[in-house]
């Protein structure tokens, strides 16, 4: 798909560890404003009222711009998984932007799962494979025409391998493995939890009550790094197994089909050293695979895809797209 000229347009991005929503105007830079994290429970996931809530504090806080939107564009976490009937999410939130102050329509509007705003953030729109580390961990491939291809994303219970509530908890396990007296390697780990969460006897009822656990769990993983850096060995250990994780998904979301070129997006990147070294390190598996950096991040997947939706050239893709 190419990228197409637009007037005012809005783009959102809700995610586990917080949301934000960008209102860009043509040679403008961007205004965001930020919302709340996504929680799941045994109700389900609360991206529907993050959404709206975004959609309502734009609206407060630019009352003479938003009857100028042109398009809207939405990447979510969890709306493929964890939304029974993602279609009437979207159509709610098209009731929502209708309700905008000076508005008769509501905008165009294209709601896509988080790991396609974060693929056409990070490669423009073309093709290859991005694989996205934040609170939570998936691999999306595309030939930038229309196929989509998903590995990983399933939750911080049965996958989002190499993410970050996945190292907070698996970093958490070597903390109380010391705690227990089963072995003395998680002894680093042990402290800087301790710091975060206080006593070990209290960890339980501070993480499996809360429907945002899955971003408690990622709060960690910045520990988790500092305490890498310091030069433990086992927190480095689990960085290069997450690091590792995420260039295996990255590999099956390219298969031999796709251009071979990846980009690693999303904060736990950031924490560079071991885990990026392990990611590249396994990439390098496959010679012909070129690790390019991300040109933008979700929310500016996001705010292209509004602008695409604002030109029509949108289509909607199951289980990826919904326009």
């Amino acid at each position: 798909m190419s990228a197409v000229a637009a007037g005012l347009v809005v783009g959102i991005d809700v995610g586990g560890t917080g949301s934000r929503l960008a209102l860009r105007a043509p040679g403008e830079p961007r205004r965001e404003a930020a919302g709340e994290r996504v929680g799941v429970s045994g109700a389900g996931s609360s991206v529907g009222d993050v959404l709206v809530g975004l959609v309502r504090a734009a609206a407060a806080r630019w009352p003479d711009d938003v009857a100028r939107v042109a398009g809207v564009g939405v990447g979510a976490t969890g709306i493929a998984s964890l939304v029974e009937r993602p279609g009437e999410l979207v159509g709610a939130l098209r009731a929502e932007l209708a309700r905008w102050p000076g508005v008769r329509d509501a905008p165009p509007l294209v709601v896509a799962a988080d790991a396609v705003t974060a693929h056409v953030g990070a490669l423009g729109g073309a093709g290859g494979a991005v694989v996205a580390l934040g609170t939570g961990a998936i691999a999306v491939g595309s030939d930038g025409r229309g196929t989509w291809r998903r590995v990983d994303g399933w939750g911080h219970l049965l996958g989002d391998r190499g993410g970050g509530a996945w190292l907070g908890r698996r970093a958490l396990e070597a903390a109380l493995r010391t705690h227990d007296g089963v072995d003395d390697a998680g002894a680093a780990l042990l402290a800087a939890a301790r710091g975060r969460f206080g006593d070990p006897a209290t960890w339980p009822a501070q993480i499996y009550p809360r429907a945002d656990r899955a971003g408690v769990l990622a709060g960690f993983a910045a520990d988790v790094a500092s305490v890498a850096t310091s030069g433990d060995p086992t927190a480095r250990g689990l960085l290069v197994e997450a690091g590792t994780e995420a260039a295996r998904s990255a590999l099956a979301a390219l298969g031999d089909d796709l251009p071979p070129l990846v980009a690693p997006t999303g904060g736990l990147f950031r924490a560079g050293g071991a885990l990026v070294e392990a990611f590249e390190a396994h990439l390098a598996t496959r010679p012909d695979v070129v690790v390019a950096p991300a040109q933008g991040d979700p929310l500016d997947g996001a705010l292209l895809l509004a602008e695409r939706a604002s030109a029509g050239d949108v289509r909607a893709v199951p289980g990826f797209v919904w326009a």
